[in-house]
């Protein structure tokens, strides 16, 4: 991309990358005919800008990489270009905390009316809006209230592959519109195991006697689940990955949820039983505030240099 195409227009309502243009994210549009629409056939990955630099950016765009490779999509784009995609579209957004997702989709079929997935024009785009909470700063200081609806199981992993970041929402959507309802924050869905499993966009730990754990499978492998995997060693908490039936996560002393729009988020009621004191526990509280000083940490950040784009894309 140019310097000429970097657009000098407001988007601080957020910016989207798409066919080699930066563009307000109000004028970001795909076909009616894409797959990723019409088949939820595409993956994505969301990464975090917090005080104007990406937090562990290389680690969401392995994932990413790893997830295009698996459904066997084919974009023209590198990794190194995409990271400065990201970094460009950023910049010019002038977004100093900003929720940032890479896409790629299967496209429209190059044959009208096809259904070989191969017979697709493979794509690649990106959009950054101001940081979006998946619970509010307010619900994440009281603690969430959570719903565990054993009635509804989790899309199973031999059907949809979990690890590969998605938009079928199916099961979560069903699950979650009686929870809004019932005034719970969200659900979090137990496999049809009947082991615990994940949530609509986050990941779940419970603590038990000191101990963490966290399911091993059936999940997306969240980023800030590993950041909080590796902040429990540091700390000192033991942290198991290990199957969690339902009837010990029902049991269990804390809760809390792992997200990258937010962090870490304590649970103070699960089906409207109270944990601990109704408030965040202790265990909670010191992973959430390890992870937010983690943010400071220059290995773990890449500062974007606002007003300095790339020419070379």
């Amino acid at each position: 991309m140019a310097a000429a195409d970097i657009p000098r227009t407001d988007l601080s309502d957020g910016a989207a990358w798409m066919a080699g243009r930066i563009i307000p994210i109000a004028e970001a549009r795909l076909p009616v005919t894409d797959w990723g629409l019409t088949h939820s056939d595409i993956t994505y990955d969301v990464a975090q800008v917090w005080d104007g630099a990406f937090f562990r950016l290389d680690a969401y765009l392995d994932r990413f990489m790893a997830s295009v490779h698996k459904l066997r999509l084919d974009i023209p784009q590198t990794r190194d270009e995409i990271a400065a995609i990201l970094h460009d579209m950023v910049a010019a957004s002038k977004l100093r905390a900003a929720y940032v997702s890479m896409v790629a989709s299967r496209g429209t079929p190059l044959v009208r009316g096809s259904r070989d997935p191969r017979a697709c024009a493979n794509h690649f785009f990106a959009w950054a809006v101001p940081f979006v909470w998946v619970f509010t700063p307010e619900v994440i200081a009281r603690g969430a209230h959570l719903l565990l609806d054993a009635s509804i199981t989790r899309i199973p992993a031999r059907s949809i592959d979990p690890t590969v970041k998605n938009y079928h929402w199916g099961d979560m959507t069903r699950a979650l519109l009686p929870a809004l309802d019932a005034g719970y924050d969200s659900i979090v869905l137990p496999d049809a195991q009947g082991l615990l499993s994940e949530g609509p966009g986050f990941n779940a730990f419970i603590v038990h006697d000191g101990r963490v754990a966290t399911p091993k499978s059936g999940v997306l492998h969240g980023i800030t689940r590993r950041t909080a995997i590796e902040i429990c060693a540091e700390l000192g908490l033991p942290c198991d990955i290990r199957d969690i039936p339902v009837a010990e996560a029902l049991a269990a002393d804390e809760i809390f949820l792992t997200t990258s729009g937010g962090g870490i988020i304590p649970v103070t009621r699960l089906n409207g039983r109270i944990l601990g004191k109704d408030t965040p526990g202790p265990a909670s509280t010191a992973i959430k505030d390890a992870y937010w000083d983690w943010h400071k940490r220059p290995a773990m950040v890449r500062p974007i240099a606002y007003g300095a784009a790339r020419a070379d894309l």
